[in-house]
């Protein structure tokens, strides 16, 4: 058996698969998500791992694993989020800072305004967004008391999730390649920590961790740390790579998109770190032995949270599952847009000051337009992703591979694929994070080989694209006219206080 770890944004799960690919069992739980100001997203990281270390035990209990049964652990995580603890106790310094907050977007302006945008662009594929992980340790760094001269003197230590939950389960400060190219400090081109960058945000190179190979050593287990299993944690990849890795995308061309709580769009770029075109990331995909492969990526902030918003803030659904049947029930979306930048814009527009916008309303808008409208906008994102990627030369896809909770929704994966004009196809284990994850550390362990990973890769279902050019163009204009209106809003209203003032 090979346990997954996938920790998620909004909880953990934890799945079980045999020796062959087959998901055996899985179990998860939320965990609380805490907004301390406008902007600002934090996490518990103890809750994380007692929520992690729980769902573990669930799952193995479920299928009567015993010590012995489990050839290796497989982490994938939320990525860009920072933890911060002691490595003499392992107790968090501060609760961690998540990939949504936008908190030091004020800071990436000067960072701008200074001219470091085209370092940083060169030597990590990033763009300067408070998204990635640098600018929230040096925020740490300088609003934590004593924190600074805690990680002077090696009593405090950062980490992306893997390298969180990594410490916990083997006592080991480590990370990999596709999580240290989230941070905005690491060079994917050396392949290591950057020293100009470390020195650009104040960050000692010993708070950390080791960059080890995706698929490989990472460390035994603790007993305790697993109930009572001892095994190697021989894989690890941030979420979005290895759902690039567990939908098969192993050859230059290929992409997918995982329908989370965001929406990433990857396309596996090959073995040399590509030239990243505008709004679109080049990172890491996985470093396996001596061969790192390199991705473009487009990264979408809100789209399964724009659901979860529905049905936590506004309570006008119980359930994520309902919007396919509300949309369902609509002929049309009746000229409603919902623009979900309720943590800024990811690509390709890269705009933290946007905020969330409903368009088009009217006495007759109920429940239905809003929820339409939500998963429309996750498809709408996605296309301006895909046509990103396109205008910069790459391939024009002839396939979407999709993944993640909303590829269960029939109605968003149709029109998903009759906006973006090309199918979209649905691999028979949706849980592809955790099988990237099961993958890697299969391979680390020496129980698969890539054509395996290969093999274990099958599609389920295919929804082929049915809407006329003309009205896919008529709902694209819909989308851009929105979005003209949802960007800059934050500063837009800020610059306004200030005049009133």
């Amino acid at each position: 058996m090979i346990l997954a770890i996938d920790q998620g944004t909004t909880g953990t799960t934890c799945l079980v698969f045999d020796s062959g690919g087959e998901l055996l069992t899985r179990a998860g739980r939320e965990f609380e998500q805490h907004f301390p100001r406008p902007g600002w997203v934090e996490h518990d990281a103890t809750e994380i791992w007692e929520v992690t270390q729980a769902v573990a035990g669930e799952a193995l209990a479920d299928v009567g694993a015993r010590p012995g049964d489990v050839e290796a652990v497989g982490i994938t995580n939320q990525r860009e989020t920072v933890c911060v603890w002691d490595p003499a106790t392992g107790e968090p310094l501060h609760r961690a800072l998540v990939w949504q907050d936008r908190r030091t977007a004020a800071r990436c302006d000067e960072l701008r305004e200074q001219g470091h945008e085209q370092l940083l662009r060169k030597r990590t594929g990033l763009v300067i967004d408070p998204y990635f992980s640098a600018t929230k340790i040096e925020w740490l760094l300088a609003n934590v008391e004593g924190l600074a001269e805690r990680a002077r003197r090696g009593r405090a230590v950062f980490g992306t999730v893997d390298s969180w939950i990594s410490f916990k389960l083997t006592g080991e400060h480590v990370t990999e390649p596709s999580n240290a190219s989230r941070t905005l400090l690491f060079d994917i081109h050396a392949g290591e920590w950057d020293d100009e960058l470390l020195e650009l945000f104040g960050v000692p190179r010993a708070a950390l961790p080791e960059v080890r190979p995706s698929a490989g050593d990472f460390g035994r287990t603790r007993g305790d740390a697993l109930h009572g299993h001892e095994v190697p944690v021989a894989g690890v990849a941030g979420d979005q790579q290895a759902a690039l890795f567990g939908q098969a995308c192993l050859e230059g061309g290929l992409g997918k998109n995982t329908y989370g709580t965001g929406s990433f769009v990857l396309l596996n770029a090959g073995s040399r770190a590509p030239e990243p075109p505008a709004g679109v990331l080049a990172t890491v995909g996985w470093r396996i032995g001596e061969r790192t492969v390199y991705a473009l990526e487009a990264s979408i902030f809100v789209t399964g949270a724009a659901l979860q918003w529905l049905r936590d803030g506004l309570a006008i659904i119980a359930q994520a599952s309902e919007s396919e049947a509300l949309a369902s029930g609509l002929q049309s979306n009746e000229g409603v847009y919902f623009v979900p930048a309720l943590t800024g814009l990811g690509s390709p527009h890269w705009d933290p000051y946007a905020r969330g916008t409903l368009l088009g309303l009217t006495r007759g808008t109920g429940r239905a337009h809003l929820a339409r409208a939500a998963l429309e906008a996750i498809a709408y994102q996605t296309v301006d992703a895909v046509r990103a990627m396109e205008a910069a030369g790459e391939e024009p896809l002839h396939e979407l591979r999709a993944d993640g909770g909303a590829s269960a929704n029939a109605w968003l994966m149709q029109f998903q694929a009759d906006v973006l004009g090309v199918p979209v196809v649905v691999p028979v284990v949706s849980e592809t994070t955790a099988l990237g994850a099961a993958g890697l550390a299969a391979v680390g362990a020496g129980v698969w080989t890539l054509d395996q990973v290969r093999g274990v890769w099958r599609a389920d279902r295919a929804y082929e694209p049915g809407m006329g050019a003309d009205e896919r163009e008529l709902l694209l204009a819909g989308w851009r006219a929105a979005l003209a209106r949802a960007g800059g809003w934050a500063k837009e209203v800020r610059n306004h206080s200030g005049a009133m003032e």
